[in-house]
């Protein structure tokens, strides 16, 4: 574990990627299978490969109470170390050193600790992690917690695991993902190039594939300059959660963008998928929709993350799968056919309520694609994907095939109310910045969102010292500041929210600049929040299904 933690510090010193991708396939070149496979889930940040579908079921009160228990610091001195780092191996290490007893720690005896951990129950969780504590350094410990928090926060992504198997079995970056592809596990995959195993090259039912990703542009005439088509297929942009359908036979599982089973939450696809009549594994959106027509997103989130709904939520919060892509047909794996021919064949299927083909136009040139942008905000939605009709399905990526067109539906501005210590890269400054309108029925500020994107980290670090000296409540993790700073702010949407005052939020939120130039008495209010939330996302906004999707 010293070893793995070790290179671990060691990627996390470094800025460049490819020194990142050099040190940890140096690394992972000298382990054995078992070990190699281990490393390379944990380097990913994870305690279970995602195909394993496991969890630890471990809280924050258990991994803190076993770092107190262990450590030789009071409660104050450990707020004050997390606050230092806001990250919960960098303050675990710093915690417990010192105060541990050494001994070797293998890499196998962390495979069987979290195995413990996830089959134990409440409070019994606790004993099997401080025993493993307890017998490791500071810099494994710092590690081991990183594993069990789901977040290594050195700068390395999955992708740069991929690399860096790459990098040490001398495999081509497009093989080692496509073995990935089919594996679901990056510990696998790393044997099998280790191994030159590459005969699986179809897809597993049941086992979730990366969700194929688009890039960002703002303008028509960007899409067509980074395509380089003559032509582009458009699909509305919906406002509602990624899933996948996996069918076979008489079973039928649903899995999110994090490839986190969700069968349970949307029994309705479940029940009615055997009628699709094919095995099949979909892509599309989950929408919430209530006589014929699509709700807003506040809607379908009372439906997510449940693992049983009940009748009465079903009734007031039916859903539909609006489906854009079709990746496995009986058997057959169709990621390499062109766009095209998997449109076709997903048409053949004849779908039918609850699931929908995604409204599909094409555009010719960037005028004609403005137009569609156009129609389809006036529709209430967000913007519109993009796609080459030629392309092949790539998980994971993203390319220039499928690209999302997005404009911020409007900017206030908006005055700070409260900061919040950053984490990862952004630990040690003030980051995250609630931001309050005006109420001018009472005259108080009323909170309305929350940003950390936007700013540049020289900005950022001259607003800490700034915050620091505005705080009038220290709360430790979060300042409250007076209300000097103007910010103007764009986003995507707004939704009624139960978490402020002001009965709103707004979704997706970046700074665009400050507004040194403002003062806070003309700042937005709350009546223009409200106008904007009535214009496009009231009652009248909701969408016909028969302008969204197609049977």
């Amino acid at each position: 574990m010293l070893d793995f933690a070790r290179a671990g510090a060691a990627v996390g010193a470094t800025t460049a990627t490819l020194e990142k991708t050099r040190i940890l396939g140096a690394y992972l070149r000298t382990l054995a299978d078992d070990d190699l496979r281990r490393a390379a889930v944990y380097m990913s940040g994870r305690a279970f490969p995602p195909s394993q579908r496991r969890t630890l079921g471990l809280g924050w009160s258990t991994l803190s109470k076993v770092v107190s228990s262990v450590s030789r610091h009071g409660e104050d001195e450990l707020g004050r170390i997390f606050r230092k780092h806001s990250d919960l191996g960098d303050w675990a290490g710093e915690a417990l050193d010192g105060s541990t007893q050494p001994s070797a720690v293998t890499l196998a005896d962390v495979e069987a600790t979290l195995e413990t951990i996830r089959g134990a129950r409440g409070n019994a969780k606790a004993a099997p992690l401080e025993a493993l504590v307890r017998r490791m350094d500071p810099e494994s410990a710092r590690f081991f917690i990183k594993i069990i928090a789901g977040e290594m926060r050195i700068g390395l992504s999955e992708g740069l695991v991929e690399a860096a198997i790459a990098e040490a079995f001398g495999v081509p970056i497009t093989q080692v993902k496509r073995v990935h592809l089919v594996t679901g596990d990056i510990g696998e995959t790393a044997v099998r190039c280790k191994h030159g195993d590459f005969e699986a090259s179809t897809i597993t039912p049941f086992q979730p594939v990366r969700f194929m990703l688009a890039s960002p542009v703002e303008t028509p005439v960007e899409v067509f300059d980074r395509m380089g088509a003559g032509k582009v297929w458009t699909e509305e942009k919906y406002d509602g959660v990624r899933c996948q359908l996996h069918r076979q036979a008489t079973r039928v599982e649903l899995f999110s963008r994090d490839l986190k089973e969700t069968t349970g939450a949307f029994p309705e696809l479940v029940e009615n998928a055997p009628a699709i009549g094919h095995d099949v594994l979909l892509d599309g959106e989950v929408l919430a929709h209530r006589d014929g027509r699509v709700l807003r997103f506040f809607e379908l989130q009372r439906r997510l993350g449940r693992k049983k709904v009940v009748a009465e939520l079903r009734r007031e919060v039916p859903v539909v799968l609006v489906i854009f892509d079709l990746l496995w047909l009986d058997g057959r794996t169709l990621m390499d056919e062109p766009l095209t021919a998997r449109r076709k064949l997903l048409e053949g299927l004849g779908l039918e309520h609850p699931f929908l083909l995604a409204r599909l136009e094409e555009a010719t040139d960037p005028e004609h694609l403005d137009r569609i942008f156009a129609e389809t905000r006036d529709r209430g939605n967000e913007g519109l994907m993009v796609k080459d009709p030629l392309s092949p399905y790539t998980p994971g990526r993203r390319g220039l095939a499928w690209l999302k067109l997005k404009r911020a539906l409007a900017t206030l501005d908006v005055v700070v109310t409260a900061v919040e210590w950053g984490h990862g890269k952004r630990r040690g400054v003030l980051s995250d910045y609630t931001f309050a309108v005006k109420d001018t029925s009472t005259g108080r500020l009323v909170n309305v969102g929350k940003a950390y994107t936007g700013l540049t980290d020289a900005e950022i670090a001259t607003f800490t010292q700034r915050f620091l000296q505005m705080t009038i409540e220290d709360l430790g993790h979060t300042r409250m500041v007076r209300p000097e700073v103007v910010l103007e702010v764009a986003f995507d949407s707004i939704q009624h929210s139960g978490r402020h005052l002001s009965g709103y939020a707004l979704r997706f939120p970046r700074i665009v600049r400050i507004r040194d130039d403002k003062p806070v008495g003309e700042i937005d209010t709350l009546e223009r929040v409200a106008e904007l939330y009535d214009r496009y996302f009231g009652e009248k906004s909701e969408i016909p299904l028969s302008e969204v999707a197609e049977t």
